[in-house]
């Protein structure tokens, strides 16, 4: 009798673990041309915009899971596309400069993961991980939205990075006072969206 209750229980175990297969996640290499961020920086009198290129990523994902995800952008490639001619120059060049992101010294920036969770939303996850910028690292949280495709993994997130965390402090109220319709607000935003391949 022991050993027909034993057998029978083996047998729910074993067809448990064919009926419900733990998914098996695979690695994807970030398609740079395919993917694109966005910053966007806001003042009192209004706000500026341009783009990064990314220089490599990747991500472990299996059909319905996230698991890794990092990637790294040229500062280098920096633009500014809000404005054009040399006010653009200038904002560019102020922006290369040791007032914000010392291109110069630091030509890229990075992030990886550290924790992923799903939010509830379709497709969708927490992630948490370290963000390097300007050779500092700081721990940042954001969700994203991220689905296997044809084969590909795309995935899109909106994060929101508070400047002086990394150093950056010209124009902000938090350490200057005064500054009045010329202070630039310590939180700016990036457009993340990814494409990757394995």
């Amino acid at each position: 009798m022991k050993h027909l209750t034993f057998v029978m229980a083996f047998a729910a175990v074993l067809s448990l673990a064919f009926t419900n297969p733990v998914e098996k996640a695979a690695a994807y290499k970030v398609d740079v041309t395919g993917s694109t961020v966005k910053w966007t920086a806001y003042k009192v009198t209004g706000k500026h915009f341009g783009k990064i290129s990314l220089k490599n990523g990747s991500i472990e994902m299996s059909k319905t899971k996230l698991s890794k995800a990092s990637f790294e952008v040229d500062m280098t490639t920096l633009t500014v596309e809000d404005i054009s001619g040399e006010w653009a120059d200038k904002l560019k060049g102020h922006l290369f400069s040791d007032d914000f992101f010392s291109i110069e010294k630091h030509k890229t920036a990075s992030f990886v993961s550290t924790k992923i969770v799903p939010n509830g939303k379709p497709g969708g996850f927490s992630v948490t991980g370290n963000l390097t910028i300007k050779g500092i690292t700081k721990p940042i949280t954001f969700d994203a939205v991220v689905k296997v495709e044809g084969g590909k993994v795309v995935g899109t997130s909106a994060i929101k990075v508070d400047r002086t965390n990394y150093d950056i402090k010209y124009g902000s109220g938090k350490f200057f006072q005064g500054l009045g319709d010329k202070a630039i607000y310590d939180e700016f935003d990036l457009e993340v969206s990814l494409m990757a391949s394995k």
